[in-house]
């Protein structure tokens, strides 16, 4: 009976051990049946909800799509086979679910002198993974594979409309217009905020410090931001949106509106998937070689996964700024060669909107998880790893806005910081990025002087200022403790959704 006692008591000692080692977020609570609580600032700003980013909006599975057509590799070039595969299945009909079918790259050695082009809605590119090699053979910087639609985002004329709110805070997805005549649910729209003069001076990004005559003052035009939204619901005068606000309208800056648009020559429903993508070189800093083993612009609904990328200069996977809703999952950039400079070895780069990375990995990279200037999220890097970091993770210039990173591993850095006089004038990189029990061997999170914060949640990291002293420091919540709880927000506000 005392044995019985004992060990019941030690039982009860331990799961209260564990329980103390939990914790929870001020700013995201887990309440009943899962459900997240966001308690808001003074102003009404919450942590926004990832949940809806990469294919699909969020969708729990990527598709399998169906084989039309399957081939095999060339002797010397199979650039041409590839290409006349694609071009015939860019001819067929799409089916009810938006593909025209997959194109099986069967086990071999395929040797690409130039670019493999994807032009075309509905088609999947598909390897048998490791044992399908496509080698970017011979001289030039370039793409392995490059899938993009035509055209841009066009302004539909008369539809714009006011946001008649003094304040929409961070992680609204609701507000009042001055009118919602002719708009309907389901309307694609762009939530508008303006770059004004007042707001780059209240920033002090027209107060760069000059090293020479490279470094740029930020212009007002340059810092319009364009949100591509849906209408969910309308109630008079009140929208309800997909997605939240990730960076506050606020009237002091100029305010915010609301207008419909369309992007006739935009792609959708294109996967690649199952490659093991290889660059030739020269030497460890040849830079005449294959630049980008996949990438994407002018595309909405894809996804990239289980692609090795070796030995190329800049990425595994580039995002352009035309990008939306693609999903990058379980892929690799390893052994880049090139200088370790500016401008190469951006393992994973996004600069688009509502994009997913997931289980990636990237070694000797130097902005491993990274997006550039003026993204519109929300985005997400969830569950990825760096080795042997060159440089940092994080917003790299020119203020991206609203980045979940979310269970981040790396050797290297993670840091939000105003970037000065870097590159042709970077300053502040990004507000309202979110550090979700991340691990790094040091880190620097500022906080911009005006529109948002950066939170810093559960960082396992040596703290630093930052480059430039003096700017605001961004608040350390945990970091020491076991475990946090949700241990990943981006997986709770999925299963939240879902619920």
């Amino acid at each position: 009976m005392r044995r019985a006692l004992l060990i019941g008591f030690s039982c009860f000692v331990a799961i209260t051990c564990f329980a103390q080692k939990q914790w929870s977020s001020k700013y995201v609570k887990v309440g009943k049946n899962g459900a997240l609580i966001y308690p808001p600032d003074e102003e009404g700003n919450t942590i926004p909800d990832f949940s809806k980013v990469g294919y699909g909006a969020g969708m729990r599975y990527i598709p399998f799509v169906q084989v039309v057509k399957t081939i095999q590799a060339a002797d010397s070039n199979s650039q041409s086979v590839i290409q006349a595969a694609i071009d015939v299945v860019a001819k067929l009909p799409l089916n009810k679910k938006g593909f025209r079918g997959a194109i099986l790259l069967k086990a071999g050695v395929y040797n690409i002198p130039g670019t493999i082009r994807i032009n075309a809605s509905g088609i999947v590119l598909r390897g048998e993974g490791e044992d399908t090699k496509l080698i970017a053979v011979g001289k030039g910087q370039r793409n392995l594979i490059s899938v993009s639609g035509k055209g841009e985002l066009k302004e539909i004329a008369e539809t714009r409309r006011r946001i008649n709110e003094s304040y929409v805070p961070v992680g609204a997805k609701s507000f009042r217009l001055s009118s919602t005549e002719g708009l309907e649910v389901g309307d694609s729209i762009v939530v508008f905020r303006p770059g004004t003069a007042k707001w780059i001076h209240d920033l002090q990004m027209d107060q760069i410090e000059m090293r020479d005559t490279s470094v740029k003052q930020w212009q007002t035009k340059e810092y319009d931001l364009h949100f591509e939204r849906i209408i969910t619901r309308i109630e008079k005068n009140k929208v309800y949106i997909d997605n939240p606000i990730v960076m506050a309208m606020e009237e002091q800056y100029g305010g915010g509106e609301i207008y419909r648009y369309s992007f006739e020559g935009r792609l959708n429903n294109v996967g690649i998937e199952s490659l093991y993508c290889e660059s030739a070189f020269t030497t460890d800093i040849d830079e005449d070689h294959g630049w980008n083993a996949v990438h994407l612009n002018r595309i909405e609904n894809g996804w990239i996964r289980n692609i090795t990328a070796k030995y190329f200069g800049y990425s595994c996977v580039n995002l352009g700024p035309q990008t939306r809703n693609i999903t990058v999952d379980s892929c690799r950039y390893l052994e880049p060669k090139s200088q370790i400079t500016g401008s190469r070895r951006y393992s994973f780069n996004n600069d688009g909107q509502l994009n997913l990375a997931s289980n990636c990995f990237a070694s000797e990279g130097r902005h491993d998880y990274v997006t550039g200037a003026r993204v519109c999220g929300p985005n997400v890097f969830y569950n990825c790893r760096s080795e042997n970091a060159k440089a940092d993770i994080g917003p790299h210039h020119r203020w991206a806005v609203g980045t979940l990173y979310d269970n981040i591993v790396t050797d290297g850095e993670i840091n939000i910081q105003d970037r000065g006089n870097w590159g042709t004038g970077h300053g502040w990189a990004g507000v309202n990025q979110v550090i979700w029990n991340c691990t790094a061997a040091k880190a620097a999170i500022q906080n911009p002087w005006v529109s948002g914060v950066n939170y810093v949640i559960g960082l396992k990291a040596k703290r630093y200022e930052g480059r430039l002293k003096g700017r605001p420091q961004a608040a350390w919540e945990g970091g020491s403790e076991a475990q946090l709880v949700p241990m990943s927000l981006y997986k709770a506000q999925v299963a939240a959704k879902s619920k």
